[in-house]
């Protein structure tokens, strides 16, 4: 690597001394005088098991269950958002330009890598100033004319939100099934286009999850339906092209409302399977797509605490199991022996190395795991029993298998990206092994990666586990403490957060902001067991390991008590909840995004949507041991008169995942019971719900409402 020249070196600590003198001059001072909502305290007792449990707030949930306080509720959210908006008035054209500064970074007009399958190269490309997708397709060759699916940017108009899902081609490449989601409650109604003549047919199937799978008729539809009120997915249907649809057949029904179903066929195209899957335990049933009135057979009846997935090649089903395996193996079984005595292993357990799943070729095997906390990928050869471990070469990244739905092609696609490094699609060839950059994430404005500097950290947490970071800031940084630094976490159902680059985060980069990411216990990143030291009666540990990871970033000079600010969502926004009530005094602001909060309240209902599908997760409040651990850490039961951080919350009205209301309870909480000066600002989006906006440049709006939140509070103001 050439090194700079002096000059360029003296330019660069310039700039950087002088942002510094900036950001020392320029504070941004927020409104004073401005009273923030006060919501009415309406009491009731929540408790159970003997414990008085009195919440004040309650009542904010009548807009999702049509009480009589709806239109209270509605005017205190927006009196919330014009709040929020006095608050951050001084900041409006600072908001501004980072948007403008994020959308700048990105190709408006642009083009996906095509994927071929069953004759055909499928893409997506995107025109300057539209939101949303054009869905294409050439037939044989990329020089072929383009036949245009679906043009979403059309579809769209008129809609406040708009989500299309679920493309689903039949076999003989003339039919188009797809879902559309226009209220952002993930709640799918399905239309079918013949791709020949244009038309949409009426055959429109309501209250779904947007997926379906053809049989190899091209006229049997299979589809997963939800219950409008809890939103879970308890039914599979079978549609058949021109009936009417309601007297479309049930073919499973899930009576256990721990369980979530879902329906797909196999890359090899000769099995349709329905899947039912709790936390900890599943089961699979099969038939052949050649047979679409047949009756579904169980794979393996469902064990306790046992998972199990699977899929089809040649002439035998492979079998992803923690099955007396906790960090999972691979296992084989003939077409017509299936249940688990007739299993036969493959790639055994493994302590050190967790096996995150496959994908099926004709004659190669893919097999993702994950080893030290990093993903990586070995090929195995079925012809020759060759097999090799794709090689990265970064200390900490994201690679995962991309669109691969051509069963006998021996190319794999795959997509990689760090911290510093954009997206990249590769394909990989694996009878050669020559690998080819297929398109990289073009970043608009001169992007150097470069200049920025990506590292894997280990801090201790308090019982001596290794918890790893990984970390990525401005190359030049002095660590002396005065850096502001974002720590992102998330940390439950397994759910491992990857090192992934984001051009929007070089607002914050360039800004002279550090950004790390604490893989906490409750994820996967270090193995199954890493999950399960974070959850029911260990959750936590998932606090306590961000909080830890907090304290070592400061002890290595990275930032201090005064610049640093921690960022989660959803579950991540639980872990907000808890670590501002553990040590307030840690942060200095805290962005809690459509944040779970009051765990005990949701869990206890089982008309709040999703409910039932966590008890693995947290623990069944009605069982008293579940009810006591969950209230000691749960945010919205644990806020006490003290100080607390500057504090930004965002939810959606009509959230399927995180209903509003817990966000809103617990800011007016909040609000009642600090003891500080500190800003609390909550901001509902009235449009949209668990996911924010649905165009790909509206969300950007969220984006900076952030970024000017926390560049307000380290002395940002507009120009800086």
């Amino acid at each position: 690597m050439k090194k700079l020249p002096l000059f360029a070196v003296a330019l660069i600590t310039f700039i950087s001394y002088s942002f510094n003198k900036i950001m020392e001059r320029k504070i941004y001072h927020w409104p004073a005088n401005v009273t923030p909502p006060v919501a009415e305290k309406k009491p009731k007792d929540v408790g159970m098991h003997g414990d008085k449990r009195i919440d004040d707030y309650y009542w904010m949930n009548d807009y999702f269950k049509k009480g009589p306080d709806s239109t209270e509720v509605v005017n205190y959210l927006n009196a919330e958002n014009a709040y929020e908006d006095t608050m951050m008035g001084g900041l409006k054209t600072f908001r501004e330009d980072l948007f403008k500064e994020m959308k700048a970074r990105i190709k408006e007009k642009d083009e996906s890598v095509p994927v071929f399958k069953n004759g055909y190269f499928y893409y997506t490309r995107t025109d300057e100033g539209k939101q949303y997708y054009k869905y294409c397709r050439k037939k044989g060759t990329l020089d072929a004319p383009e036949e245009m699916l679906l043009d979403v940017d059309a579809m769209a108009e008129g809609h406040n939100y708009y989500s299309a899902a679920g493309f689903n081609i039949s076999p003989d490449n003339k039919l188009l099934a797809f879902g559309v989601d226009t209220l952002s409650r993930r709640i799918y109604n399905i239309y079918i286009k013949n791709l020949e003549t244009g038309e949409i047919y009426a055959d429109e199937i309501q209250l779904t999850s947007g997926g379906s799978a053809w049989a190899n008729d091209n006229k049997t539809l299979f589809y997963t339906e939800k219950n409008p009120a809890t939103l879970l997915t308890e039914r599979i249907k079978k549609h058949v092209l021109g009936s009417d649809i309601s007297k479309d057949v049930v073919v499973y029904n899930e009576t256990d409302h721990s369980n979530y179903i879902g329906v797909g066929k196999s890359k090899s195209g000769k099995y349709i399977f329905i899947q039912s899957q709790a936390t900890m335990s599943s089961e699979s049933r099969f038939i052949s797509a050649d047979e679409p009135n047949a009756d579904f057979k169980i794979f393996q009846p469902r064990m306790k605490d046992v998972l199990y997935d699977v899929d089809h090649q040649g002439d035998r089903f492979l079998i992803v199991t923690n099955w007396n395996a906790k960090n999972f193996r691979l296992m084989e079984t003939p077409l017509t022996k299936t249940t688990g005595e007739n299993w036969k292993e493959i790639i055994p357990n493994r302590t050190d190395v967790l096996l995150e799943g496959i994908d099926v070729f004709k004659d190669f095997l893919v097999v993702s795991e994950r080893k030290n906390g990093l993903l990586q990928m070995e090929i195995r050869n079925l012809t020759n029993n060759d097999h090799h471990y794709l090689d990265f070469g970064e200390p900490a990244y994201a690679a995962y298998p991309g669109a691969n739905p051509e069963y006998s092609s021996t190319t794999l696609r795959y997509n990689y990206t760090s911290l510093t490094t954009p997206s990249s699609v590769f394909d990989y060839s694996m009878t050669t092994r020559d690998k080819q950059l297929m398109k990289q994430q073009e970043v608009l404005g001169g992007y150097d990666k470069t200049q920025y500097v990506t590292e894997r950290l280990y801090a201790t947490a308090k019982d001596g586990v290794k918890i790893p970071v990984s970390i990525v800031y401005k190359k030049g940084l002095t660590r002396n403490g005065s850096a502001p630094l974002l720590l992102y976490g998330y940390g439950s159902y397994g759910n491992s957060m990857d090192a992934t680059f984001s051009s929007n985060r070089l607002s914050l980069l360039d800004r002279g902001f550090v950004y790390a990411i604490a893989h906490i216990r409750g994820g996967q990143e270090m193995g199954r067991q890493w999950y399960e030291d974070g959850k029911l009666m260990k959750k936590k540990n998932t606090f306590t390991d961000f909080i830890d990871c907090g304290e070592f970033l400061i002890n290595e000079k990275f930032t201090s008590k005064e610049h640093l600010y921690a960022m989660g969502g959803s579950a991540g926004g639980l872990l907000m909840g808890a670590i501002m009530n553990m040590r307030p005094d840690l942060w200095h602001g805290i962005i809690a995004a459509v944040p779970f909060v009051d765990v005990v309240t949701t869990m206890l209902d089982e008309s709040i949507p999703l409910t039932t599908n966590e008890f693995d997760e947290w623990g069944n409040p009605k069982n008293k041991d579940a009810y006591d651990y969950m209230k000691s850490y749960s945010p919205y039961d644990n806020v006490d008169k003290k100080a607390y951080p500057n504090l930004l919350v965002t939810t959606g009205l009509h959230d399927s995942q995180v209903q509003y209301f817990e966000p809103a309870k617990w800011v007016a909480k909040l609000r009642e019971l600090k003891t500080d000066n500190n800003v609390i600002l909550l901001h509902t989006n009235m449009s949209a719900g668990h996911g924010g906006a649905s165009g790909r440049f509206d969300y950007l709006k969220d984006v900076a409402l952030q970024y000017a939140f926390l560049l307000a509070l380290e002395g940002a103001t507009p120009g800086n």
